[in-house]
């Protein structure tokens, strides 16, 4: 009986006997999936060049300096000083794993410490150095507004319900390069492009004015237009993805093969309607790299955190073990593993060509860098200072 009710159920559904082959699915994801996922294990090779990012490496910190410097700036004490009472129960908050006083004095290029008028308590005001760049960073914040803001509506259009929590872009906004204000005058910065509405309980999603159905071309299209000598501008269908194999890595034949249908695979765009694909077929695995891919490549530099990732998850239709992709595609992805986390790196952009990439470099990317050069500093005035300490 349990045959026979088998091939009824066969026969009713002819769709799922199609083949999950590229010629059977198109890039308007007219065709729905059923092919077996393919388990490819790779063994993570450890890339010196990717480890010694400095602007990766130091994303954790810089961040938290970031959020005491935006503090420090409104403060209506001379100097922007404020008492460390202010912030001395910000640590979870800040998520900083040790008490923030002792955090502040690790970076003496950025917060100068002196004795308070009161009770002789320590007060901490930013450095003429660190002022100096933040102004510089305000500056880029009015002159790149629109770039920024097209970013934001970039990440908007990723999602399935074209509109995000305004909490998950706050969680997103230090790699998309935001002012840390930026969730509090999100209408206001972006001049309208994005507005806020609420929905059920009272939470505010942060949607982009205009149509839904906008035509946005991903990086990988863009590379793609790049190199099509042909007449017209539309991409092609099927898009290879760069690849960036790590040195002394050897992959065994059948890897290789695999990997080479993966590329003549159908690429679907993330702005474009998935629903229809299945979930554990090769187009949706494709897809599901070329999300992530893109994803990345709006991010300031090109990396994030692999359990910030997981809060769009949702959001973005991302299937529920899809932190696999990353190990299933080591030259497109590096798992960075440093300071008690995992940071995914895009490696395009640090190891290709920048006139054949499609990404855009970030505009504030620099000035990240000449956050880096002064936390390096810091180290060397500590130094400086354990030296004179000794005998």
């Amino acid at each position: 009986m349990w045959r026979r009710w088998r091939r009824e159920l066969w026969e009713m559904s002819p769709p799922f006997r199609q083949r999950d082959t590229p010629a059977a699915a198109t890039a308007s994801c007219c065709c729905i999936q059923m092919s077996p996922y393919v388990v490819v294990k790779m063994k993570r090779k450890k890339d010196p060049s990717l480890d010694g990012i400095e602007v990766i490496n130091r994303s954790k910190d810089l961040r938290v300096i970031s959020s005491l410097m935006t503090i420090m700036m409104a403060s209506p004490e001379p100097g922007n000083a404020i008492p460390i009472s202010a912030v001395s129960k910000m640590d979870r908050i800040l998520e900083i794993p040790t008490r923030v006083a002792t955090f502040l004095r690790r970076y003496p290029s950025f917060f100068e410490e002196f004795v308070g008028p009161q009770h002789n308590l320590p007060w901490f005001k930013p450095t003429d150095a660190a002022a100096e760049l933040h102004g510089e960073e305000q500056l880029l914040f009015e002159q790149h507004q629109e770039e920024l803001v097209d970013r934001v509506k970039r990440l908007i259009f990723m999602s399935r319900e074209k509109r995000l929590p305004l909490q998950i872009v706050q969680g997103m906004q230090w790699y998309l390069g935001l002012p840390g204000d930026f969730t509090k005058r999100a209408e206001e910065f972006s001049q309208g492009k994005l507005r806020l509405v609420e929905v059920g309980d009272g939470v505010k999603w942060l949607t982009a004015a205009g149509s839904a159905e906008e035509r946005i071309l991903s990086a990988l299209q863009r590379a793609a237009l790049k190199k099509k000598t042909g007449d017209g501008s539309e991409p092609p269908s099927a898009i290879a993805f760069p690849l960036f194999p790590s040195k002394g890595v050897r992959l065994k034949q059948k890897i290789i093969a695999w990997l080479e249908d993966f590329q003549r695979i159908p690429y679907i765009s993330p702005y474009e309607d998935s629903s229809s694909l299945h979930r554990s077929g090769r187009i949706a695995e494709k897809r599901l790299a070329g999300v992530l891919h893109e994803l990345l490549s709006l991010f300031m530099d090109n990396s994030a955190e692999r359990r910030k990732i997981l809060c769009l998850r949702k959001h973005l239709g991302l299937s529920q073990k899809f932190y696999k992709a990353f190990e299933h595609h080591p030259h497109v992805f590096y798992l960075l593993l440093k300071n008690n986390t995992c940071t995914v790196v895009l490696k395009e952009p640090y190891c290709g060509s920048a006139a054949e990439s499609g990404i855009e470099p970030h505009p504030l990317l620099d000035l990240r860098k000449k956050f880096v050069r002064l936390m390096i500093a810091s180290e060397l005035i500590l130094r400086e200072r354990r030296g004179r300490r000794r005998p």
